[in-house]
């Protein structure tokens, strides 16, 4: 096994549960059982499951890549549903953990911040135009992430996902190989 630290999907929304677990306003708790359901989901690969937790007209949108119409779905549940099932679904890149360092929330949003580790498949990074010495591996994502969940009060429910990139995570991923034994299983 590598010296890099194993991925592990479940780490994701341990710091949004225990804050959600000593929150006392129901609206903020309500808020962080919502991000914390569309996490889980989202580590399935649930996209049914991620809808259910938005807004009908959601709104993502990637501030590293904000012009892509594909990775910021606007205006429609449908829209969200290609956005993930392109980029989590058919990429095989369900395989995510942010390592959260930090959350923010209150009645109208909550914030995650910290490290974003994704394991992709070789054959999708190959697919991009990234060069690996093995299409059935996964290697390593890595960038500093921080993400805005902007709440409807009245809906209860997600309006979507504003994400900050800290830098290029696929720069370099081709010498970040996993091994099996690196991704923990999901545990939920």
């Amino acid at each position: 096994m590598s010296a890099r630290p194993k991925l592990d999907p479940n780490n994701t929304w341990t710091l949004v549960e225990k804050r959600a677990a000593s929150e006392d306003d129901p609206i903020v708790r309500r808020n962080l059982e919502l991000v914390l359901e569309h996490m889980k989901c989202e580590a399935k690969a649930d996209i049914e499951g991620v809808v259910a937790t938005l807004v009908e007209k959601p709104k993502y949108v990637m501030h590293d890549d904000p012009h892509t119409e594909i990775m910021n779905p606007d205006g429609s549940k449908d829209a969200v549903r290609q956005f993930y099932d392109l980029t989590i679904v058919q990429s095989g890149a369900h395989r995510l953990e942010l390592d959260c360092q930090r959350v923010i929330a209150d009645r109208d949003c909550v914030v995650t911040e910290g490290v974003m580790r994704m394991a992709y498949p070789g054959f999708a990074l190959k697919a991009q135009g990234i060069e690996v010495d093995d299409e059935q591996a996964y290697y390593l994502y890595e960038a500093r992430m921080g993400i805005v969940w902007p709440v409807d009060r009245e809906a209860g429910l997600l309006v979507g996902e504003e994400s900050y990139t800290g830098a290029d995570g696929f720069a370099g991923i081709a010498d970040r190989k996993l091994s099996k034994d690196d991704i923990a299983d999901l545990r939920i």
